[in-house]
């Protein structure tokens, strides 16, 4: 188990100590939760109230909150507890599951597959044909990877992911449980004899940059004609939907349960919440936010918030929904 001293903790933080505590702190949790050897963080006044009878010993605290850590507690104050937090996790994050054996004596590995230097290749995988893996690739169990794969340099794809055939996967992503990678894209038209459905095939593919990371149950489809693309450090959370050739520009975050359908544009650092849904062909320009729940049936210009069904100006719904309210009391 990994501890560390406060002073220890303030020298990574490059913060403020107030106070004194003796405590070591093995790890961190929410102020009602904690223990006195683990460290709590206040990232804003909401929050302040409850560090009194919290049983924490030291708390990471946003400068700009005025409070005290009193009797043998400290308080560690920074810029942004929210970052400061966030390094912190990482010094105490325990290691990763490690695998022994650079391939497994159950995984299948094609005789054509190019491996970079330290590689790991877990039980039941599957690469195929003319797969190129770069150095430090992990592939941790039951992984398949199909022909003409690229994958660069450590990134690392958990358990039951499936990356279909000619994706282009960036440097350091990580693929979370049960991500799908390539698949078909949802494409069908009437028959001509109006009986049945004619399925239009998918040819293209997945371009997935740098320093993304997809999480579990989440899908990206590929392209009908070129690619479906993933910019360079966007998060993906669990369970979202990317359809057919929609483009993401850097940065991107969407939340759990969120869905593009096919060819939606997304510029850089567009924000989705949770539960949103975009329609198909829609461009949202760079740093848009989409709230929570909201589907958005037309283009969204750079900036702008958007939230409700059908989406429209933060501030407009807002004010809907509040003469709504007022209106069901009459």
């Amino acid at each position: 188990m990994k501890s560390f001293t406060i002073v220890e903790i303030n020298e990574l933080l490059k913060g403020e100590l107030v106070g004194t505590c003796d405590e070591q702190i093995t790890g961190a949790e929410q102020l009602e939760r904690a223990t006195a050897q683990q460290i709590t963080f206040i990232g804003s006044n909401k929050f302040a109230k409850l560090w009194e009878a919290s049983k924490a010993s030291v708390a990471i605290v946003d400068a700009k909150i005025k409070l005290e850590p009193g009797d043998n507690r400290a308080l560690i104050r920074v810029k942004n507890a929210d970052l400061a937090m966030a390094t912190l996790l990482e010094a105490l994050e325990p290691a990763p599951p490690v695998l022994e054996e650079d391939i497994h004596p159950t995984a299948v590995v094609h005789e054509s597959v190019v491996l970079g230097k330290g590689c790991k290749i877990g039980a039941g995988c599957y690469v195929g044909k003319n797969v190129v893996l770069g150095d430090g690739v992990v592939l941790y169990p039951n992984v398949s990877i199909f022909d003409d794969s690229k994958i660069g340099h450590h990134t690392v794809v958990w358990s039951g992911t499936v990356i279909r055939e000619r994706s282009e996967i960036g440097n350091h992503c990580i693929f979370h449980i049960n991500v799908s990678i390539g698949a078909d894209g949802f494409g069908y038209r009437p028959s001509d004899d109006g009986r049945g459905l004619v399925k239009i095939p998918h040819i293209g593919n997945v371009i997935i940059g740098n320093y993304v990371e997809i999480g579990a149950n989440s899908c990206v489809d590929r392209g009908k004609f070129s690619a479906t693309i993933i910019g360079d450090g966007c998060k993906i959370d669990n369970l979202v939907q990317i359809a057919h050739n929609c483009i993401l520009g850097r940065s991107c975050i969407m939340a759990g349960h969120s869905g593009l359908a096919g060819s939606v544009t997304l510029g850089d650092g567009v924000i989705i919440g949770g539960s949103a849904s975009i329609k198909d062909h829609t461009t949202i320009n760079s740093g848009a936010v989409i709230g929570a729940g909201s589907g958005v049936m037309g283009d969204v210009d750079a900036g702008k918030t958007v939230l409700g069904y059908p989406a429209t100006d933060a501030r407009d719904m807002l004010k809907q929904w509040v003469a709504l309210k007022r209106l069901s009391k009459n």
